[in-house]
Parts: C-alpha cells; structure tokens; sequence
C-alpha cells in the first residue's frame, strides 16, 4: 500500500521545466529546499551560462519550452521583458523585497534573489615565480608582466563576462573602456564560456589570474586553491540573479508556487550562504573571502543601458577580441 501511494504520488507531481544559470552545486540545494516544501512540484531544470541560457530562450519564443526563469541575470530578464515573454505576477511577500531588486511596477515580470559582482583571483604561487603585482585595480591588469596570464569570461556566455564588459564602459565612456579592453586582449591567455572557470583555472595554476566573481572566488580560496581574491577599487561589475514567470507557461499555478518560493525569507537566507547581497534587508552570512562592504563597492549600474545596448556591446567585443576565444 506504501508502494502504492508513493508511485501514485510520483504520478500526480507536476513537473516544471525551470531554465537556470545558476552553479549546479548551487541549484541541488534549491531544489531540494523547494520540492521539500512543495512535494507536488518537481523542477526539471536545463542549466548553462547566461548568455547561452538567454539566447536559448529567445531563440525559442515562438515555440516556448521553459515554465518559469530560476535564476538568470536580471539584464536578460528585462531584454526577454522586451519582447514580451515574462507573465506580470507579484509574488507571496513582495513587500519584502528590496525597491531596487525587482521590476519596479505593481505586478513586476522578474524579481531579484541576489547580486553577484566581478572578482580577480591571483595564484599565489605563479604570482611569486613570475613576479607579478598584485591587481588593486582593473587598469593593474594591463601590465605587460600579465601578458599570457589572463583567462576572463566571454561576455556572449557569460553573465560575469558581460557585467565586466558593461561596468568598464559605464566607469570609463566607451572610448576609454574600449581602449582598455585593447590593453588587456594583449594579456588574455583565452575567453572561456563560464563565469566560474577562470577562477578554477587560477586555482589550478593553469593561468596567473582569472576574472571571476566572488561566489566562486570565496568557494575556490575556501576549498583551498592557493588564491588570493582583489576587488578593483574603481568599483566592481554587478548583476542580479533573478526569477520570473514565462507568459506562454501551461503551467500557471505551479510556475507561480516557484516565484512565491524564490521572494520567501527561507530562500534568501539559502542565497546568502553563497552571496553577500540578497533581495531580502537584513539577511546576511558572513562570508570568509569576500569583503563585508561588498555593496558598497558595486558601481552604480544603469540596468536599461545594460539591457538595452547588450547586441550593440556584444557585436563589437566579438569583433574585436573573438580570436582568443575557447572553442567549444
């Protein structure tokens, strides 16, 4: 009868397809958190980096698969707000949330879970044998010692490499921000298509330095890679993560459960075991490589230029810096 009622029960799970950039050992505890609480909803989730999860979803707005966003740039967000495939819906405790973490309307398409910023991890040992100075700043990295040292994300995949490409050009203007990312193509060892890789990379002394960002950074020095972990000081990179609703889902009620369960205090305190910054005031862990004024070093980040001049930017990073790029 046990058997019985469990394969009955297995039956009657909906399942909800949930397109995610998150990191896979973050995602296994957030599903297991959620379906724990709402043991009638199983998530199926495809999971890439961000560009390709955003160009994924566009590419199928015709013929939409995804039920709901679990996790994805907020920049994305509102470009995929733009062609009008996110469902307005305010969830459970929206008032919670922080003003400038949501869609600022009554009934937002996306709601902000956290902010993750661009980082700089250094081998140690590398850094000693060959001399190199420590990065306190992005223009630091243009150093000729860095020449070959540098692996960083490639701003079309990645939404670490994107939020860096965006921040120079807000900081700088884009003549200087162009100029700069000039200076240091001449130190890229390659463009990978993962925000976390170059910092693992750095980790293993496969390169000198590898522009990162600080959840994979404070994982990487804490799991005991031989880094240490800079924070420009002209400010950093930043983008939310962020969950919203597909308008075309056919599973309405059990898209939304999800949305409800991402803007709870229960999540947010999930999501600040891995970042500084949650969508939530006042939850906060104490993380050991990343510094505690971390928001207070974020740019001031203009969301619709991010959003919006996003094809622009790209087209002419991809036509100046493709030739390092990884192969797939």
């Amino acid at each position: 009868m046990g058997l019985f009622a469990a394969g009955a029960l297995a039956q009657d799970r909906t399942e909800l397809l949930v397109y995610s950039a998150l990191e896979a050992d973050q995602i296994k505890v957030y599903k297991d958190a959620f379906e724990k609480t709402h043991p009638s909803i199983e998530l199926k989730f495809v999971r890439d980096s961000t560009g390709i999860v955003t160009a994924k979803l566009l590419a199928e707005k015709a013929n939409p698969q995804a039920d709901a966003v679990f996790g994805l740039a907020a920049t994305s967000l509102k470009l995929l707000d733009q062609n009008q495939m996110l469902m307005p819906y305010a969830p459970k405790g929206l008032q919670a949330i922080k003003a400038g973490m949501r869609d600022a309307r009554p009934q937002p398409t996306w709601v902000g879970m956290d902010v993750w910023s661009s980082a700089i991890c250094l081998n140690l040992p590398e850094s000693l044998k060959r001399g190199l100075p420590k990065p306190a700043s992005w223009s630091d990295l243009t150093n000729p010692a860095f020449k070959g040292q540098i692996t960083m994300p490639h701003p079309a995949s990645s939404g670490t490499g994107y939020l860096m490409v965006a921040a120079w050009i807000q900081l700088m203007g884009e003549q200087k921000a162009w100029a700069y990312m000039d200076a240091l193509h001449q130190n890229i060892g390659v463009y990978t298509h993962s925000g976390s890789k170059p910092c693992r990379q750095a980790g293993a002394g496969e390169y000198a330095v590898g522009l990162s960002f600080e959840y994979r950074a404070n994982k990487t020095r804490a799991e005991g890679a031989p880094i240490d972990i800079f924070y420009p000081r002209e400010g950093l990179g930043w983008d939310m993560e962020a969950t919203a609703v597909m308008k075309n889902t056919r599973k309405p009620e059990a898209a939304k459960t999800l949305a409800d369960w991402a803007a709870s205090r229960s999540a947010n305190e999930l999501y600040a075991k891995n970042f500084a910054v949650v969508a939530i005031p006042g939850i906060t862990t104490r993380l050991k490589y990343v510094p505690e004024d971390l928001e207070a070093r974020l740019i001031k980040n203009d969301f619709d230029f991010v959003a919006g001049q996003r094809e622009r930017i790209l087209a002419e990073w991809s036509r100046r810096y493709e030739g390092k790029a990884e192969k797939r």
